[in-house]
């Protein structure tokens, strides 16, 4: 198979049927007939997965991977990854931020320039100042702690080869870091510079955000463990020093400190750094409590698709499930995959 659209699905039923229609357009021009469309269902609370149901009801090429639960977008990318088949994948999300026309510019460099990824990059990042603050400072102390160059300001939209996906395939994470694993896995990678639109508000909240960090850093770095080292060391000498000083103090200059409060202050602050440091181990400690458990970072309830269809029927029976979905109301395809579930 030549080619593989992967897309998730979370609160994209507002654009789901326009983002088909584009997608099924490009993926004809740059594959001919041989190409797939692949939606993984991440738990959507709207109604994406009924939508998508009721295309898959005449297009053989689109594939729904259904998610028994909302497991997060990155581990719903690597699911969708793991089911492709195509010699090339693109990946993106299925709001129309990221444009399904950016395929022939990114195959055309990945054919230049003979790399295996191209993935793009947005000018400025979009949102509130407040966002394109927080995530200008994610980039940067990312950098700064793992020490990978992952550039500021990426999207998901990204052409691969076979072989790149494989590789990233091959990694066994549970608590995963996709921005991380597309470095770490190499080849040669090229970016391409793209203007993303704002459809739809994020649903990356700060709290999430934070814990979208955490999770990158303690995956690639052993710095902060390192940190606590060298600083454990400082702290050590330091305080040898000036019990050196307070003894020095005592016998030469017969000035004993008497005060209780440099006491106190002195054991909250050495109380404080202690549990913080206990609390940067914690979370190492946590994660190779979750890695050797070796859990499935997905599961997956169904996988809905049709029998493949002749290639002059497809053409029509496309353009028909696009008019029919359009065309109904929520209640409609609700009844629909209802009666779908029982047939299956």
């Amino acid at each position: 198979m030549k080619l593989s659209i992967v897309a998730t699905l979370y609160h994209t039923a507002p654009y789901l049927n326009e983002f088909y229609a584009r997608s099924s357009a490009v993926a004809q021009q740059q594959a001919g007939t041989d190409y797939e469309i692949i939606l993984v269902n991440d738990g959507s609370p709207d109604n994406s997965l009924a939508i998508a149901i009721a295309l898959t009801e005449t297009d053989p090429r689109l594939r729904v991977i259904d998610l028994a639960r909302n497991f997060g977008h990155h581990k719903a990318m690597m699911t969708g990854l793991a089911q492709s088949q195509g010699d090339r994948v693109f990946l993106l999300d299925s709001d129309l931020e990221e444009e399904p026309e950016w395929l022939p510019s990114f195959a055309e460099q990945l054919n230049t320039e003979a790399a295996d990824m191209v993935y793009g990059v947005q000018c400025q990042r979009k949102g509130t100042r407040w966002e394109q603050l927080t995530g200008s400072l994610f980039y940067k102390t990312f950098r700064a702690v793992t020490g990978l160059a992952q550039p500021d300001n990426i999207v998901t939209a990204r052409l691969m080869t076979r072989r790149y996906v494989n590789a990233l395939l091959s990694h066994q994470e549970r608590e995963l870091n996709i921005g991380g694993l597309w470095i770490t896995t190499g080849f040669k990678q090229c970016h391409q510079t793209v203007r993303k639109h704002a459809t739809s508000p994020t649903t990356y909240s700060f709290r999430r955000k934070l814990s979208h960090f955490v999770t990158a850093v303690v995956s690639f770095s052993n710095r902060p463990l390192t940190a606590t080292l060298y600083a454990g060391t400082l702290l050590t000498s330091t305080a040898l020093a000036y019990i050196a000083y307070l003894s020095f103090c005592a016998t030469a200059l017969n000035t004993p400190p008497t005060s209780t409060s440099t006491l106190i202050a002195a054991l909250w602050l050495f109380s404080g750094l202690i549990i913080f440091f206990l609390g940067i181990q914690g979370i190492y400690i946590a994660t190779i409590f979750t890695e050797v458990k070796q859990r499935p970072y997905t599961i997956i309830r169904h996988i809905y698709q049709q029998p493949p269809a002749t290639d002059s029927q497809h053409s029509d029976l496309q353009a028909e499930a696009i008019a029919a979905v359009r065309q109904m109301d929520v209640g409609e395809l609700k009844a629909m995959l209802a009666a779908r579930a029982v047939r299956d």
